[in-house]
């Protein structure tokens, strides 16, 4: 199984046009099995926006798609829609669901990559596949509590420990979220999500495999420690930079970036890719190979 993982497209003022090409060329090429979008799928929430990054996220089909909002997605300025109704236009051009569960997987016999929603948002999924994955995206921005900062509630982690319960023994098991979980490897000092420790342990509970986030503008290959022994391999933290927006920060100041996840029985390989403006095209930079906890 291959996982394309992009974020914080910010289809606006920042947004790269060509840049956002070289991404569906590249999706194109590799034909990874799923898509990831970890949020900001826009700059201020607006409709046009909304309404570009929609005609995005259709030339990505038929591949299934996972998408979660950031606190870009949500209008900051215009503060009687940010407390009434921060979603509205989310909920119109991308999805109406916030949290959501997705099952990804081969079907039996050799048949084309399928996914499917389960019809209780959080319990297993009737037809019978290959090992696939299981993505829960969980929306952690928080337009009314810490714009910026995000949070997770009590009811949302419910949510994902259930659906999480119900994967198949061998799928994988991705949580998606767009605020940070862990620090940047180099030490660069970022604001984490509130309880991200308690939550990171959570997620080694559930058997997570592996974790993609955003939010932070450059990509960041971790790995959580939060077992209380200390020989366990922690999960798999893995953030991707702006993939099509001139705001890359820190190490990837001024470049765009994304990550391909490739699964294997025993282990995953992230590879991220840098847009190279010489040549039109994400090229590969950077990679780290994981342990798989439940291959």
């Amino acid at each position: 199984m291959i996982i394309l993982h992009a974020s914080d497209l910010h289809f606006g003022k920042p947004h790269l046009p060509a840049v956002a090409e070289a991404i569906l060329r590249f999706v194109e090429e590799q034909d990874p099995d799923a898509v990831v979008v970890s949020g900001d799928l826009t700059q201020r929430a607006r409709a046009g926006e909304y309404r570009a990054a929609r005609h995005f996220l259709a030339r990505l089909a038929p591949r299934p798609l996972v998408v979660t909002a950031g606190n870009h997605d949500v209008p900051l300025y215009r503060v009687w829609e940010r407390i009434f109704a921060p979603y509205r236009k989310y909920r119109t051009y991308i999805g109406d669901r916030l949290d959501t569960v997705l099952d990804a997987g081969r079907a039996e016999g050799g048949g084309a990559f399928s996914a499917r929603a389960p019809a209780s948002g959080n319990g297993p999924a009737r037809a019978r596949t290959r090992p696939g994955a299981r993505f829960v995206a969980l929306n952690s921005s928080a337009p009314h509590t810490a714009i910026v900062n995000g949070r997770l509630t009590d009811a949302q982690l419910s949510l994902a420990e259930r659906a999480f319960a119900g994967a198949r023994p061998h799928d994988l098991r991705v949580l998606v979220v767009h605020h940070n979980l862990l620090g940047p490897l180099d030490g660069e000092p970022i604001n984490l999500l509130p309880r991200a420790r308690h939550i990171l342990r959570a997620v080694e509970e559930w058997g997570v495999d592996l974790v993609l986030s955003g939010h932070i503008h450059r990509s960041d290959l971790g790995l959580s420690r939060c077992a209380a022994d200390a020989r366990e391999e922690g999960v798999p933290v893995v953030t991707a930079g702006t993939a099509s927006s001139n705001r890359g920060r820190g190490p990837e100041e001024g470049r765009n970036s994304l990550n391909l996840v490739r699964v294997q029985q025993s282990s995953l390989e992230v590879m991220v890719y840098l847009y190279s403006e010489d040549s039109g095209r994400f090229m590969p930079a950077k990679s780290r190979r994981y342990v798989r906890r439940t291959g």
